[in-house]
């Protein structure tokens, strides 16, 4: 293979990582934003996921696991961490570990780490999970503090979190509304 040709076909392969690495994104995301489209839009419609007691499909899993998360936490976020990816043409196995963070209704915050353990396939272009298995290493609960700056005037001008689409991440363009301001050194600025 000539080095133009080894070139473009290392450039495919990040491009298929890209791809890849997007399709895990749209499963965090959907799942933290309530975005049924967006996280259905990470499988293709025969896969199988194994996660806790749960396995089926992925619409069966995003309503479960939507009910679990609505009744247990008021936030969430599915963090995405270290990834190896393996393709071999129109497959790819993927190992992602991954930082769940979850702000309980209770008032206390529940943490656990794990790996994502993924079998993708490329199918008419698009790269999307067929197999997922969830290998659950570690939980715990941490002390809650006070989310920080909630009770500055105006901070919600710019929106404020929300588990649906009405999510400041979803504003397109992005603006701000809010004013000008930069406390001073030493004050309440972190």
């Amino acid at each position: 293979m000539t080095t133009t040709e080894d070139r473009l076909d290392r450039i495919g392969q990040l491009l298929d990582r890209q791809d890849i690495t997007d399709c895990l994104t749209r499963f965090s995301r959907g799942m933290d934003r309530f975005d049924r489209d967006l996280f259905l839009s990470a499988f293709h419609d025969d896969a199988v996921i194994a996660a806790g007691e749960f396995v089926g499909g992925a619409a069966a899993l995003y309503d479960w696991a939507i009910v679990l998360h609505e009744q247990g936490q008021v936030s969430t976020h599915h963090n995405l961490l270290n990834n190896t990816c393996d393709i071999d043409g129109d497959v790819a196995h993927t190992e992602t570990y991954y930082l769940f963070v979850g702000r309980n209704r209770d008032e206390s915050n529940w943490i656990a780490g794990g790996r994502y353990i993924d079998r993708l396939e490329r199918r008419d272009g698009q790269w999307r999970i067929v197999l997922r298995t969830n290998a659950i290493e570690w939980s715990g609960l941490v002390p809650t503090l006070p989310i920080p700056f909630a009770d500055v005037p105006g901070i919600d001008l710019n929106g404020v979190p929300s588990r649906s689409t009405e999510d400041p991440s979803y504003q397109r363009p992005l603006t701000n509304k809010r004013e000008t301001n930069v406390p001073s050194a030493g004050g309440d600025a972190a």
